[in-house]
């Protein structure tokens, strides 16, 4: 289901549906026959009509009001918005499944905020980077973290009519926020994300290396012309490095590697270890087109690892499974694909190609259930470099083909557009990943 039509489950957000922001507020539409006439025109949609009667009753309860013609009377009395937004604490709190003083149930709101605002910034320090005076938050909006205040901001003809879609946007990005933040209390994923850490530290690296003792080496490769594909790649040590004059067409890219025993052998493995941050969830249920975080967000931990050779791959499957059994646990893997022996791969994810070479899987252990992405030197570079495979390509791609960037920066308010940006950026990229 996209992200940008009518059956979408983030229809209030949609500019060209029945909950727009438009250029002003006629607040006295809302409660009149032209409000009754606007209703009718919902047509023969029943879930259209039943969503904005579900928005209707939210506003009307967060406001504890009975219409919208007491919205008037709210904004024109700030001890009655302080009141509205004290009583409302304890609901919203009940919904996050916050049990807190009143303190406490504004931190976990400014913290949802924070979130929702790092959702854009997210965005436009990187993917929009170009633009990022374009998407910028208004002050008032960026500074707002009371749902009541940013809902009233909604009815407020005084905002102008970006202000008050960011509004919006702000308050259905702090409940996404909020519901994946009652999901990481109610799985416990900081004490699991520490326990995969010492899981790792105990029993998967070197016990001959200190934790974090990493060992500088450099990935020389050559790529194709066409495609920027890895042709070849050699490890060479740091001294090496400083002496050679990298030519067009070659890649030098630093990897700090750790090692796992293997039969009395070190074997080198680089690893970036991931706790995904909450923006990072947040926009993912965006381009799933989901709010529950426990159906669309399954891969909150992993890392990534990189060695040698296929055969450094295998080697290390069958030491992760020992270290399991060292660590008293079986570990089962769940959801495998390899395309690293060459087999095709086609995944559902937005933007992702089927050229993408590497061992994916899930593996449960120790009372966890962990992500592992495992590649060769070759696989990587390919993943960092190549046309239509590397991640920052992919990163565009899957954010502008699900129809969050136009869902977040509609192109009536923000006026840009957003097809032209994206082969812009990809060019961007591209042209960054094979430069020397």
């Amino acid at each position: 289901m996209t992200l940008l039509n009518h059956q979408s489950i983030f229809t209030a957000m949609l500019q060209d549906g029945p909950f727009g922001v438009k250029e002003s507020v006629p607040l006295a539409r809302l409660y009149s026959m032209e409000s009754k006439n606007w209703t009718r025109s919902l047509g023969g949609d029943p879930l259209l009509k039943t969503k904005f009667r579900a928005v209707r009753h939210q506003i009307f309860d967060l406001l504890n009001i009975n219409s919208f013609s007491e919205i008037p009377l709210l904004l024109g009395n700030r001890k009655n918005i302080l009141a509205t937004s004290q009583r409302a604490l304890p609901m919203l709190a009940n919904l996050y499944g916050i049990n807190s003083d009143p303190s406490e149930i504004k931190r976990h709101l400014l913290d949802y905020a924070n979130t929702a605002d790092e959702v854009i910034n997210s965005l436009r320090y990187k993917v929009l980077s170009p633009y990022s005076s374009y998407i910028e938050m208004t002050n008032e909006i960026r500074t707002t973290a009371d749902p009541v205040e940013l809902l009233l901001i909604l009815f407020n003809d005084r905002f102008h009519q970006k202000a008050r879609f960011e509004a919006k946007r702000k308050l259905v990005l702090m409940n996404l926020a909020g519901s994946i933040e009652q999901r990481e209390r109610e799985t416990d994923i900081i004490a699991k994300f520490s326990n995969f850490i010492d899981f790792l530290n105990e029993y998967v690296w070197s016990p001959s290396l200190k934790i974090g003792d990493l060992k500088i080496s450099y990935l020389h490769s050559t790529h194709a012309p066409s495609d920027f594909s890895c042709s070849s790649v050699q490890v060479i040590s740091e001294k090496q490095a400083k002496k050679l004059v990298v030519q067009q067409g070659e890649k030098l890219t630093l990897i700090k590697r750790r090692s796992f025993s293997d039969n009395g052998r070190q074997i080198p493995i680089y690893v970036t270890i991931r706790k995904k941050p909450s923006a990072a969830k947040v926009l993912k249920l965006l381009r799933k087109n989901q709010k529950n975080p426990a159906t669309a967000v399954d891969d909150e931990l992993g890392l990534m690892a990189v060695l040698n050779s296929t055969g450094d791959v295998k080697k290390f499957l069958r030491h992760l499974s020992k270290s399991a059994v060292r660590a008293n646990s079986l570990m089962t893997l769940e959801d495998i694909s390899d395309t690293l022996t060459g087999s095709t791969y086609v995944s559902s994810t937005i933007g992702s190609s089927s050229k993408t070479p590497m061992l994916k899987f899930f593996a449960r252990i120790g009372g966890m259930r962990a992500e592992f992405i495992l590649h060769t030197n070759r696989s990587y570079l390919n993943y960092m470099y190549q046309r239509e495979v590397a991640h920052d390509e992919y990163e565009v791609k899957r954010i502008f083909n699900s129809g969050v960037t136009e869902f977040l920066f509609p192109t009536d308010i923000y006026h840009l557009d957003m097809e032209e940006i994206q082969q812009k950026q990809i060019r961007f990229f591209r042209q960054r990943n094979e430069e020397t």
